[in-house]
């Protein structure tokens, strides 16, 4: 589904990712580990645009180089950064819906989507009409992750979800995923994380990065 081939990022001149190469198939959970600074969040950024990237990106077969960074998320792909990125003074619910508002999606595939969102965070349903600006950190994830799924059909980037999360958050957060895997088991998430051992029970497989560049897997384990 999605392919990275050598990829490659400068910022000021500064190598970030030193020839990326990884594969995420049809359904697969894949945990993308590293330290802070390791390369993680430029990966995702590069994905969606957000940063210029040489060598070659695809998704599904088509080539994410010659997509807009605007267009991107129309192919399927949600992307919840570590920020969070809301808009403190828009409801928990207009943050939510704002994805599928950009995507000019009929009304009543936009129903259909929050519905989708509601059965797998009904706590959301419950904050909807609170101001973004009101909401807790860990609160504020699950606002971005309910966000992205209203435009990630096909993959879904979650960049640091457990990042600074108390332990009864973290663990919701996680209930979260496995029901998303559970209703979408065709779903692609590409999560990232600094402490492989969150995601040790919960991903297919463990992609490292190390200064920006993929770390060769462990004798015996699964190849990328």
């Amino acid at each position: 589904m999605l392919r990275l081939d050598e990829v490659s990022v400068s910022i000021a001149g500064i190598p970030i990712l030193r020839r990326v190469s990884l594969e995420i198939g049809r359904g697969d959970t894949i945990a993308f580990v590293g330290r802070n600074g390791a390369g993680k969040t430029t990966t995702l950024r590069a994905i969606m645009g957000v940063v210029h990237a040489s060598g070659a990106m695809s998704f599904d077969g088509t080539r994410l180089d010659a997509v807009e960074p605007y267009k991107r998320p129309g192919l399927g792909i949600g992307y919840a950064p570590e920020d969070r990125r809301l808009f403190s003074a828009f409801t928990v619910e207009e943050n939510i819906l704002m994805p599928a508002r950009v995507a000019r999606l009929s009304a009543e595939e936009t129903r259909r989507r929050l519905a989708r969102v509601h059965a797998i965070l009904p706590e959301l349903k419950e904050m909807g009409p609170r101001p973004a600006g009101s909401v807790s950190g860990g609160q504020g994830k699950m606002v971005a992750l309910g966000r992205a799924l209203m435009i990630g059909t096909r993959l879904i980037l979650l960049d640091e979800p457990f990042q600074g999360l108390a332990p009864v958050l973290a663990n919701r957060y996680a209930e979260a995923l496995r029901a998303l895997r559970d209703q979408d088991p065709d779903l692609g998430l590409l999560i990232t994380e600094s402490n492989p051992a969150l995601l040790k029970s919960f991903a297919d497989r463990t992609i490292t990065i190390e200064r920006g560049e993929i770390a060769a897997a462990p004798s015996g384990a699964a190849a990328v």
